[in-house]
C-alpha cells in the first residue's frame, strides 16, 4: 500500500477519514495490477531465466541496431567450397544472439532448421570443463591441481616417469599436459584418427609418450578432455552425460540431448555432444551470470574468472587468442568462447551482457564475428523503434531460411546420349 495510506489519522471527521481510505484504496488498486489479471512488473535488475523457454525482444529494445544485426546475418551466408567444384549455400547453419536475457536475433540457414539438435564438436570440451568445475564445487574433486595418475591404475600404463606423474587436472584443462599428440587446429588430426580406432581410449591416451613437461607448452589434444571425462566418471560413479543431466542440463532446462561414448561407455570428452542452439545459449548464459542460475550457484565464480582472464598462449591462429579451462578468449576484446570444429561457437561478452551462438559448416575468423556483434550494440538501454531496420532484419532472416530453386546446368554430353533410351541387360532377359 502507498505510504500515504499508512499515515496517522488526523483529528478530522468520520466522513473525511472515509474519503481518505477510499482514495488510498484506489491508489493501491492502480499500483497493483493483480486485480486485472496482469503479471506483476519484474524488477529490472532481476535476470531473466530461460529455464522453461527463452523470451524474445526487438534488438532496439535491448540497445542494439537491427541494421547492424542484418549485416551479421549476411555474414553467415558467405559461400564456402566443400570440395573442388562443390559450393555450399552458406557458412552457418544457425545464428542466435541474446542480450539482457532475451533473444534479439535467431536465424536458421537452409537446409538446417529449428528443432534439430546440432553436433557441437569441441564445444563439448567446455561442457566437460563445466562438469569438472561442478565436481570441484561439490568437493568430489579436492583441487584442480590433483595429479591425474591418482585416478588410474599406474601398473597398466606403459611408462610412468616424473613428467607423466606431474600431469594435473589443470594441465588437462589448459591443454598443457605434455602428452605427445597430433591434432593441430588447422591440420590433419592423426592422433585423433588412431585414438578412435583403439579398443581402449583411456589406455591409448595414458600410454602415449611425453613430448614436454606439463605446463610448458600448449598443444591441442582431445585426449586430455577424454581423461577428464573418465575422471568425472570415477568421482561421481556416473558417465559425464548422466552427471550433466543431474547437475547441469537438468537445472538449465536442457532435456533433448545425446552424447557419444567410447567402447567402455565413457562419454567422449572431446566431442560427440548434440545440443539445440537455444540450449547452447543457456550454457553461455550460465557463464554470463558468473555460474549462478535461478539463485543457485552451479559453477564456482573463481572458475569463470579464470576463463575470462585466460593467459595460456594458443598455437598461432588469430592474434591475441588465449586459452583456459577449455575455453578460448580474446582478452583485448573482453570476450571468451567455447569453440568447435567448423565454428560451433558459444561466445560470451560479459561487459555487454550478450551471449551469441553459431553452428556451421566452415571456419571463419572469430575476431570478425566478435567485432560484428559488439559493433551492433549502441546503448545499455532501449533505443527508439526503427521500423525500416526491423523490416530489413526480418527479411534477411526469412531469406536465409527459405529454400531457393536453382537452375539446372547444361546436360553433360554422355547424359544427352543415353537419356530417353531403354537398355536391357542379359541378366534381366
Amino acid at each position: 500500500m502507498p505510504n500515504n495510506a499508512q499515515k496517522v489519522w488526523p483529528n478530522n471527521s468520520r466522513s473525511e477519514k472515509l474519503v481518505f481510505l477510499v482514495a488510498a484504496l484506489g491508489a493501491y488498486i492502480v499500483a497493483t495490477p493483480i486485480c486485472s489479471g496482469a503479471a506483476p512488473t519484474q524488477d529490472a535488475t532481476e535476470p531473466v531465466w530461460p529455464t522453461k523457454e527463452w523470451q524474445t525482444s526487438t534488438p532496439e529494445e535491448q540497445g542494439m541496431d537491427s541494421k547492424e544485426l542484418a549485416k551479421l546475418v549476411d555474414f553467415g551466408t558467405r559461400r564456402i567450397l566443400a570440395a573442388p567444384g562443390v559450393t555450399l549455400s552458406s557458412m552457418l547453419d544457425s545464428l542466435l544472439v541474446v542480450r539482457h536475457g532475451k533473444i534479439v536475433v535467431e536465424a536458421y540457414y537452409v537446409p538446417y532448421a529449428t528443432g534439430i539438435p546440432h553436433t557441437i564438436n569441441s564445444v563439448t570440451k567446455a561442457v566437460i570443463s563445466t562438469l569438472t568445475a561442478i565436481a570441484w564445487k561439490d568437493r568430489l574433486l579436492d583441487s584442480p591441481n590433483h595429479r591425474v595418475l591418482d585416478f588410474f591404475d599406474r601398473r597398466s600404463i606403459a611408462t610412468v616417469d616424473d613428467r607423466r606423474e606431474a600431469i594435473t587436472v589443470q594441465s588437462l584443462l589448459d591443454m598443457t599436459s605434455g602428452i605427445e599428440w597430433t591434432e593441430p587446429l588447422n591440420g590433419r588430426p592423426d592422433s585423433l584418427v588412431e585414438w578412435e580406432r583403439s579398443p581402449d581410449w583411456v589406455k591409448f591416451i595414458l600410454d602415449r609418450p611425453m613430448s614436454s613437461a606439463p605446463g610448458d607448452a600448449f598443444n591441442y589434444n582431445s585426449g586430455n578432455t577424454h581423461l577428464l571425462s573418465a575422471i568425472i566418471t570415477k568421482l561421481t560413479g556416473m558417465s559425464a552425460l548422466e552427471y550433466a543431466k543431474a547437475k547441469l542440463f537438468g537445472p538449465l532446462g536442457i532435456d533433448d540431448v545425446s552424447w557419444q561414448h567410447d567402447p567402455q561407455g565413457i562419454s567422449n570428452g572431446g566431442y560427440g555432444l548434440y545440443l539445440h542452439p537455444r540450449d547452447m545459449a543457456k550454457v553461455g548464459y550460465l557463464y554470463l551470470h558468473n555460474g549462478a542460475w535461478e539463485g543457485k550457484q552451479l559453477v564456482p565464480p573463481a572458475w569463470i574468472d579464470k576463463v575470462s582472464h585466460a593467459t595460456v598462449k594458443m598455437t598461432p591462429l588469430e592474434s591475441g587468442l588465449r586459452y583456459s579451462n577449455l575455453f578460448w578468449a580474446f582478452p583485448d576484446k573482453h570476450v571468451y568462447m567455447a569453440v568447435g570444429y567448423h565454428r560451433q561457437v558459444i561466445m560470451v561478452f560479459p561487459d555487454l551482457d550478450i551471449v551469441a551462438v553459431t553452428t556451421g559448416r566452415a571456419s571463419f575468423q572469430l575476431g570478425e564475428l566478435a567485432d560484428l556483434i559488439s559493433s551492433s550494440v549502441k546503448s545499455d538501454t532501449a533505443l527508439p523503434a526503427d521500423a525500416a531496420s526491423a523490416k530489413l532484419l526480418a527479411n534477411k532472416i526469412r531469406d536465409v531460411s527459405t529454400e531457393k530453386p536453382t537452375e539446372a546446368g547444361t546436360t553433360p554430353e554422355r547424359a544427352a546420349i543415353i537419356s530417353g533410351k531403354i537398355y536391357r541387360s542379359p541378366l534381366t532377359q
